[in-house]
């Protein structure tokens, strides 16, 4: 395989996008590939991408999502939903000159990248889908099930980051040791143990998720460098714009209603952990696949990993990634 090229040779800029500007990062020339990060992240969740993607022929593009970095802010919740950010995405493709691209996502990254491949199909040619399933629209509405999860002691952290404000006066006192516990919380090297504290939840009325953080070293895959870019970035513009992510998940259950239960027919990829909850509580979704992916080329569980799966086993996941992009050029 081609070695991946110096970070140096990464270029910087912003386009114009229904979001009013999108900030983005690049490598690589040939066809392009659309990366897109989750919560609590930034382009940088994809540094190891970026250049092995490039040696390989691929032109590799990690935008900071709308609310992100250096990507605008738009003050109205309702301007998170995912029809908003699937149309960043169409405008970006243009912007970058192109009429058609590969989109890879994680965690919000991965609803994200599906949905953008559902509604356009004529614009997304692939769908690649790490560490959060496939599960198509339909459903209960998401604000009534996830605040059935938990019971009457533990409330679940989507309910909790859906009120406004209220995960903020958590976060932002200490952004970068909420990160460092949060990030340390999903990886497999530093997750809580069995019966231990679940970070995914709280405790109801005044628990905060940093209760329930682990105390310890960063993970392996994390360093001060890495964690000083993370918390910068959300130091200086806040958490609101990433949070409202899971404040317009009403909303989006509502325009997606023509959608319920829609397959993905283009090519698609999926990659998960196997110690991340989200392959774990979606194990249902991945058994579906069949019938909701029925392009998926090939489907992965990687072994001793957690969340964070593109930073925890970079290597691992760029081999599955260019093995699959190049199986598209056949």
């Amino acid at each position: 395989m081609p070695q991946p090229t110096p970070s140096a040779d990464l270029r910087h800029r912003t386009v114009e996008a229904p979001a009013g500007r999108l900030h983005l990062v690049e490598q690589g020339t040939g066809p392009l590939i659309l990366l897109v990060h989750g919560f609590p992240e930034s382009w940088y969740s994809w540094r190891h991408q970026l250049p092995a993607l490039a040696a390989a022929g691929y032109r590799a593009v990690a935008p900071d999502v709308r609310g992100y970095g250096r990507s605008s802010r738009p003050a109205a919740t309702h301007e998170y939903r995912m029809l908003d950010l699937v149309a960043d995405n169409v405008a970006l493709v243009r912007a970058l000159g192109e009429d058609r691209a590969v989109i890879i996502g994680h965690d919000w990254g991965s609803n994200i990248a599906a949905t953008s491949a559902l509604l356009h199909p004529g614009v997304f040619r692939a769908a690649g889908l790490l560490s959060v399933p496939y599960a198509p629209p339909g459903g209960p509405r998401p604000s009534d099930l996830f605040s059935r999860i938990g019971g009457p002691e533990q409330e679940f952290y989507v309910s909790y980051f859906q009120e406004p404000g209220r995960a903020e006066a958590e976060m932002e006192p200490d952004v970068r040791g909420w990160l460092a516990g949060f990030f340390s919380a999903l990886s497999a090297d530093t997750m809580p143990g069995p019966g231990e504290p679940d970070p995914h939840f709280v405790d109801r009325g005044t628990g905060r998720l940093r209760d329930r953080f682990p105390a310890g070293p960063l993970p392996a895959w994390l360093t001060e460098d890495d964690l000083d870019v993370y918390a910068a970035e959300f130091e200086r513009t806040g958490m609101t714009g990433a949070l409202n992510r899971y404040r317009a998940m009403d909303r989006d259950w509502e325009d997606l209603a023509g959608y319920t239960g829609a397959p993905i027919e283009q090519p698609s990829l999926f990659i998960g952990g196997g110690s991340d909850a989200s392959t774990t509580w979606m194990a249902d979704a991945i058994d579906a696949y069949p019938d909701t992916l029925p392009g998926l080329v090939s489907s992965h569980i990687i072994d001793g990993c957690g969340h964070w799966i593109q930073q925890e086993r970079p290597e691992t996941v760029n081999r599955l990634l260019t093995a699959w992009l190049d199986s598209l050029r056949d």
